[in-house]
């Protein structure tokens, strides 16, 4: 009985694909630790909302990375069906503007490569913008909590029992109004 449980396991390991338990690559990695960074910021509010948000550095690198090869995925396969619409509707003027080689057998290759490096930057400026309403949400908490005493403001914002939580909390309403 255990040899076939052993066995029925296997085929199912077997059977995932690659890419379904596959690492980040470095540059997710890297991309997702800069954005970490950032949104750690270096004042004691920002500091604060994110370990309320990530609990350590490496949670938020974990979620960020994952979160990077998502979109990059997406990107290249948005990027991919662009590409074989505008190659359809146009072979020859598709291999002039993007075929870097000989007869433009690469056009392909350099049309998804430009196309998802595009959208990827539009991703990035998006993350930026969310790293900048994140700080300045900690930064209104903090501020808010300064007037009106830590305790007010733990009952104000505090949903678990002892009210440890009213921090997050105030920045992640905070982020959600905008």
């Amino acid at each position: 009985m255990n040899k076939i449980l052993a066995a029925a396991a296997l085929a199912v390991i077997l059977v995932v694909p690659g890419g379904a338990s596959a690492k980040p690559d470095k540059s997710e990695r890297e991309a997702a630790k800069a954005q970490c960074k950032a949104e750690r910021g270096k004042s004691e509010a920002t500091r604060e909302a994110f370990k309320a948000k990530y609990r350590s550095f490496a949670k938020c690198v974990r979620s960020n990375a994952a979160e990077e090869e998502a979109e990059n995925e997406t990107a290249h396969k948005n990027a991919a069906k662009e590409c074989k619409a505008e190659r359809a509707a146009d072979p020859q003027a598709f291999a002039e503007t993007y075929g870097k080689n000989a007869g433009g057998k690469n056009a392909f290759g350099k049309c998804v490569s430009s196309k998802a490096k595009a959208k990827k930057d539009e991703m990035d400026a998006e993350d930026a913008e969310e790293v900048k309403e994140f700080k300045n949400a900690a930064k209104e908490c903090d501020a808010e909590r300064d007037k009106i005493g830590r305790e007010a403001f733990a009952d104000a914002y505090g949903t678990n029992a002892n009210k440890s939580n009213a921090f997050g909390k105030c920045v992640a309403g905070k982020q959600n109004e905008d």
